[in-house]
């Protein structure tokens, strides 16, 4: 008994083992006025501080050591640590987590995939099917339009050397192309699209809507290049060659405008069809969809409105690029243009002094703004569509 009473008189920090277990606290029964039954044990536990070393009360302040009202000592260091203090492993842990759910979505969704791809094969397969003529007759108008506009370029960069013979073909070959398809499907009249009317089908749908403004819009483009190829077979003693640049801007705009519009009765119709069901809101949302639709054309024609002018105004301004070079000047230039490698030929000398042939430098400002040589700002203006091309831009609305 003895021995048990000096290890609890021992201070709470001394602990032998120095774990937690020594740790509890023993209350000892009380008495009233200092009375004791027989068989009690009285402790008395110290805790006055002059029984305690210095290093040892600064080291229980310092782990958060109180004490309670019976005299013994809790320690609130172990139930911090596991109630407040948050290990960086359990916030890795935790990002780890959503982590491995986000690949887990992932991979969930690319088994679906995986193990629906043949269902998705075979609807494929049958979309195409039933759209097969409209799917065939799409790839063979893009090729027809890539090799056109690819062949009038060619012939508007070579000038006097274009061959009138290929020029002739492709006037022809694009002709025939759209005669022969409004004739094979002439019972659709679809040529009705190109003076705003509608073709004769009983019911738009959409599938329809996209096949009639989509030959529509490759129409205007053949007509409108053919049109090129009118003024690539022209003599350039009748027109220049710089004129000519002039007319291939000009015909493309009015192409880019009136394409802008074609599309416009086709898609109202359509729109304004949810009315055809007697139904008060179907008919009301159809007017406020082709509403919503004209006020879009409308925003998209003012904002072509501005390009168009400038077009105009270039057309028939006709500026130029410099002034015309005398002899002297041309041979201290050697007599040479650095563009054609040739003797001058109508010599024009920039703002910057340089001196070219007056076509060599109209061709080059149909796509560039400065010099050849120095690199100087010699224009500003609209020079785009002057080498005969076509926007291959598809006016699907």
């Amino acid at each position: 008994m003895q021995a048990s009473c000096n290890e609890l008189h021992n201070p709470p920090g001394i602990a032998r083992d120095g774990d937690a277990s020594g740790s509890q606290c023993v209350h000892p029964s009380r008495s009233t006025e200092g009375s004791f039954h027989p068989g009690d044990v009285h402790i008395q536990i110290n805790s006055g501080p002059k029984d305690y070393p210095e290093n040892l009360s600064s080291r229980n302040i310092r782990s958060g050591v109180c004490s309670c009202a019976h005299g013994c000592t809790h320690s609130r260091f172990r139930s911090h640590s596991h109630s407040e203090a948050r290990p960086p492993e359990d916030f890795a842990t935790e990002s780890g987590e959503h982590g491995n759910g986000s690949f887990s979505e992932f991979r969930y969704l690319f088994k679906w995939l995986q193990k629906s791809l043949p269902y998705i094969l075979i609807l494929g397969i049958k979309l195409v099917m039933h759209h097969l003529t409209g799917i065939s007759l799409g790839i063979g108008l893009l090729t027809t339009f890539m090799y056109a506009n690819k062949s009038i370029v060619n012939q508007v960069f070579l000038r006097e050397r274009s061959s009138k013979i290929q020029c002739a073909w492709l006037l022809v070959f694009l002709a025939g192309s759209s005669i022969l398809l409004y004739y094979t499907f002439h019972s659709q009249s679809l040529y009705y699209s190109l003076i705003f009317l509608n073709p004769t089908l009983d019911q738009l749908s959409f599938w329809e809507v996209l096949w009639i403004v989509g030959i529509t819009d490759f129409i205007l483009k053949f007509f409108f290049m053919g049109l090129k190829c009118l003024i690539l077979l022209v003599p350039s003693f009748v027109m220049p060659f710089k004129s000519k640049g002039y007319w291939y801007m000009l015909l493309e705009e009015l192409c880019q405008y009136y394409r802008i519009f074609v599309p416009i009765p086709v898609w109202f119709r359509y729109l304004i069809s949810y009315g055809e069901f007697g139904n008060v809101t179907r008919w009301s949302l159809g007017i406020l969809l082709a509403l919503l639709y004209l006020i879009l054309k409308l925003l998209d024609f003012f904002g072509h409105l501005r390009t168009f002018r400038q077009v105009l105004q270039v057309f028939f301004t006709r500026p130029s690029y410099g002034v015309p070079a005398s002899k002297r000047q041309c041979s201290d230039a050697d007599g040479i243009c650095s563009i054609c490698q040739a003797e001058f030929q109508k010599p024009v000398l920039l703002i910057c002094q340089h001196i070219f042939c007056e076509e060599c430098i109209t061709l080059w400002f149909n796509r560039e703004k400065t010099c050849p040589l120095c690199r100087t700002v010699i224009s500003d203006r609209i020079n785009k569509w002057r080498d005969g091309a076509t926007s291959s831009h598809l006016q699907m609305y």
